[in-house]
């Protein structure tokens, strides 16, 4: 969940109408923390220990057990859909949706991976991989953030779907063929994360890149800009030295010449006066 909370909109102020009618209302009236996309994203955290819980229980290999397990793990699989996109579409992004959305998606898949590798029923190697992508990707999320944003692409979604079916068919209890094709499907999904982080480890440099070379060109505008302003400044004071020195020059001159020829005209008249 991506985005400005509805609240911090600009504009008149006025509050836009969604889509939906009545539900779309009462989303955007919700805008702050209690909204519907918030409040899923954190029934999916609760159901986090429930579905370690459920999984567990009786040393983890009672059928009807891990059936409620697989249950909680499709709840909590399709709340991550709809809490995304009612944020999306009716502007419920909170901060704390920015951070609970992620962590609660690592967590159910983090959580089932872990379990069903300690009951034997995935190789830790599976496990290793997609958690290393996940955190791996998370990180560089972080790394790349003061420049731009990563978008989920559309092989992140297939690799997420592809994920989640893999898990739940590991988290029920199957045999016979059923058994064999789960392990097909989790190799597809573990291809699909392998590629799809490779690609998003490309997505980062590049970004990083336009974003550093951006705030060189920013930085050397700035230095233009301000150089060019000192040069205006400074060609202002000069202009106006050169105004303050001339007045200067010229006022003793004009004293020195006019003091000499008032006394001398003063002289003439008195002689003047004399000889008369």
């Amino acid at each position: 969940m991506t985005g400005a909370p509805a609240s911090a909109a600009g504009g008149s102020g006025a509050t836009p109408v969604p889509r939906g009618g009545k539900l779309g209302a009462a989303a955007v009236n919700q805008a702050g923390l209690w909204n519907i996309a918030n409040i899923l994203t954190m029934v999916r955290l609760l159901l986090v220990p429930g579905f370690v819980v459920l999984l567990l229980h009786d040393g983890g290999y009672d059928p009807v057990w891990r059936a409620f397990a697989w249950a909680a793990f499709a709840v909590a699989m399709i709340t991550d859909v709809f809490d995304g996109h009612l944020a999306r579409t009716y502007n419920l992004v909170t901060d704390f949706g920015k951070i609970a959305d992620p962590i609660a998606d690592k967590a159910i898949m983090g959580a089932a991976l872990i379990c069903l590798s300690s009951l034997g029923d995935l190789p830790w190697w599976i496990t290793g991989v997609i958690l290393f992508r996940e955190l791996g990707i998370t990180l560089m999320r972080f790394w790349v953030i003061r420049h731009s944003v990563i978008p989920a692409s559309r092989g992140g979604k297939v690799k997420t779907l592809a994920q989640g079916i893999a898990v739940g068919m590991y988290v029920l209890a199957l045999t016979g063929p059923l058994a064999t094709l789960r392990f097909w499907v989790m190799l597809v999904a573990v291809v699909l994360t392998v590629v799809t982080g490779l690609d998003y480890v490309r997505q980062a440099i590049v970004l990083r890149g336009h974003g550093l070379a951006a705030e060189q060109a920013a930085a050397l505008e700035a230095v233009a800009a301000a150089a060019e302003a000192e040069g205006t400044v400074g060609g202002e004071c000069a202009a106006d030295d050169v105004d303050v020195k001339a007045q200067h020059g010229v006022e003793p001159m004009v004293e020195s010449l006019g003091e000499p020829v008032g006394e001398r005209v003063a002289g003439g008249r008195g002689t003047a006066e004399t000889e008369r």
